[in-house]
């Protein structure tokens, strides 16, 4: 059976070492290159293609995110598995943006990370636990889809209105506060939650927390 191709890419030599280590001890698992920084790993790809990029979110040269758009455009059938350790979820959406098969912590990076890849390798998304029961499936989809313009889908106009939703203003109230009518009120709640494949106002009010845009309690 054909080995599993993996390249590895991260400024720290350590943290490389011990991830080759890890996918070096599965038979059906091959690191096929490694890279320090963006622009060469995107040097090597015109050498070597894997069948999965370990890839660090913020490296030099290139950070991870603007080499995986680059990636994915040039490379589509090539899965990619961010290592981060960033917990705060823009840097989550932004990368399950660039169209990433997984986002693994790297706290969590040991025998999570040969879970994480078998997930991948399986044609799913991965995620690590941290994450993996508070970011809804619907918006993984909504940020892959939406990842070319922009990581959150709603427009300016329509956070506001979610915004005033999540704090629990009235279509009446949300209408004076903005200057608009109670029709064009109406019309931004159910693109909000066609977009956002949420017909709850508690999960509308969840994504307000997310996102920021209100303050938990």
């Amino acid at each position: 059976m054909t080995p599993y191709r993996v390249i590895v890419a991260d400024d720290h030599t350590l943290m490389r070492e011990g991830i080759r280590n890890i996918i070096d001890g599965e038979k059906e698992l091959s690191v096929v290159g490694e890279a320090s920084d963006g622009l060469q790993l995107l040097r090597l790809l015109n050498k070597t293609v894997p069948d999965l990029i370990v890839l660090d979110i913020a490296m030099p040269g290139l950070r991870g995110i603007e080499a995986a758009q680059q990636i994915k455009a040039r490379w589509p059938d090539i899965a990619i598995l961010f290592l981060s350790m960033h917990k705060n979820l823009e840097y989550l959406e932004d990368a399950i943006a660039t169209g990433a098969e997984g986002y693994l912590l790297k706290e969590n990076t040991g025998q999570e990370l040969l879970t994480a890849i078998e997930t991948v390798r399986k044609g799913k998304t991965y995620l690590s636990p941290l994450f993996a029961k508070e970011f809804p499936i619907d918006i993984i989809g909504i940020c892959r889809q939406d990842g070319q313009s922009a990581v959150d889908p709603l427009t300016r106009r329509e956070r506001e209105v979610l915004k005033l939703i999540a704090e629990g203003y009235t279509n009446q109230q949300i209408s004076e506060l903005l200057f608009i009518s109670i029709r064009t009120v109406q019309s931004h709640r159910l693109n909000i939650r066609r977009k956002l494949s949420c017909h709850r106002t508690a999960d509308l009010v969840k994504y307000a927390i997310r996102k920021g845009y209100i303050q938990e309690g």
